[in-house]
């Protein structure tokens, strides 16, 4: 397509002569911002990816891919109901949990909590918790005087293994004197680092025999949580749960449906970001444009010329078009190579950001995760290679063809 003639008169125009530097100073500037348009889009889309895929792996490893619920009371043959459910094919575990919502206290320490009650088995099959132990053992988790809490939580109330965090619940006892809270001290056993701020601040797990003593719930539970083998596919899984459930009044609930507005609304903000990023793209393009047309017009003498001796309009467009395209494709493969470069060490990148400048640049607390994730979709990396590529070449067309209609005659008439 593009000839050695082509090929030669386009690589001296990118190289600015004494005079010209002005135009290959505009040049440089849209190389740059063609750059930094696709290296600032890739690294934004893969920490928006990053950031939904660990939500989704914690909150689905901590919560389940799917959870059964009683029709407003809890669920007394939880055994029978766990046993059908395990036959299913897909089904990875089952396990019952009984739920509460508690106040921690410990010291002059309170804030509002979750209880799970679990068996020590099921605790120890919720990897997101038992691989990640930071002080304590599983082992202990047993009897009716023990308790795993999160590292957040042993951090704010100064709690270790050994300490007793007490847990107080409005649904007390009646008395003439009205309501009295429950209240029950319990010994830390173990220490967890979910890698969730709000879990490990807020979520304790209690043996399941003591949970079902302190919430008032014999030979009864809340729900029963059930991991699939792939959560992405929960959907085909839940009808087959609620027609092996038919005859029992529960409720079948899957991760889409409970979290189904907190990932929406992080699609969203993905597709805003991605549509906004790429506004720096098309500024970047609108250079390049600026850049060509001037450098038409500085070339107009040489076209003039380049006509008279025999270059058709096809191959002057053809050089205008290799100096915008140039442009954009080295711009693009910096941009892509800056873009890749900085996802793989992002974390590196803002430990030393933190270092270097002494604040918090990621929050757990705000944003939920202990770390900055970042995770590269390569199709999402080549639709942004080609977009850019597209607007570039599309910057080059108009000025390109303003150059091939230069008549050689009037160019070359005050000459």
């Amino acid at each position: 397509m593009f000839g050695p003639f082509e090929r030669a008169v386009a690589g001296r125009y990118l190289r600015a002569r004494r005079g010209e530097r002005f135009v290959s100073v505009i040049a440089i500037f849209s190389l740059i911002g063609i750059a930094l348009g696709v290296a600032t889009l890739i690294i934004v889309m893969s920490v928006m990816n990053g950031f939904k895929t660990e939500l989704l792996d914690r909150i689905v490893g901590l919560n389940g891919d799917l959870s059964i619920y009683g029709s407003g009371a809890p669920i007394s043959d939880y055994d029978a109901i766990a046993q059908r459910v395990r036959q299913l094919p897909n089904v990875v575990s089952v396990s019952p949990i009984v739920e509460g919502q508690v106040l921690l206290s410990a010291g002059s320490y309170s804030a509002g909590g979750l209880v799970h009650g679990m068996s020590q088995a099921n605790l120890r099959a919720l990897h997101e918790i038992s691989d990640n132990i930071r002080a304590g053992s599983l082992d202990a988790f047993q009897g009716d005087d023990a308790i795993a809490i999160g590292a957040t939580l042993a951090s704010r109330a100064g709690l270790t293994i050994g300490s007793h965090l007490t847990l107080v619940s409005p649904n007390g006892a009646a008395t003439a004197f009205g309501t009295i809270p429950r209240v029950r001290a319990y010994t830390v056993v173990a220490i967890f680092d979910a890698g969730v701020s709000d879990y490990n601040a807020s979520y304790v797990f209690l043996p399941m025999q003591a949970a079902q003593v302190y919430f008032q719930l014999p030979g009864a539970v809340s729900l029963i949580q059930v991991m699939t083998q792939d959560p992405a596919n929960v959907a085909t899984v839940t009808p087959q749960i609620r027609q092996a459930l038919s005859g029992d009044r529960l409720r079948v609930l899957d991760w889409t449906q409970s979290n189904n507005a907190f990932f929406g609304a992080v699609q969203v903000e993905q597709n805003v970001m991605f549509l906004i990023l790429t506004l720096i793209i098309l500024v970047a393009a609108f250079n390049v444009i600026s850049s060509l047309i001037m450098m038409v017009k500085d070339k107009t003498r040489d076209i003039a010329v380049l006509r008279t001796i025999g270059a058709t309009r096809g191959a002057i467009m053809r050089i205008f078009l290799m100096c915008g395209a140039s442009v954009g494709i080295t711009g693009t493969l910096v941009g892509t190579v800056i873009g890749i470069v900085f996802c793989l060490n992002i974390e590196r990148l803002r430990q030393w950001l933190q270092s270097l400048t002494g604040t918090n640049l990621f929050n757990p607390e705000v944003y939920y995760l202990e770390h900055l994730p970042a995770k590269l979709e390569w199709p999402e990396v080549t639709q942004v290679i080609v977009m850019a590529l597209v607007l570039s070449l599309l910057a080059t067309l108009y000025p390109s063809w303003r150059a091939a209609r230069t008549d050689p005659v009037e160019a070359l008439r005050h000459e």
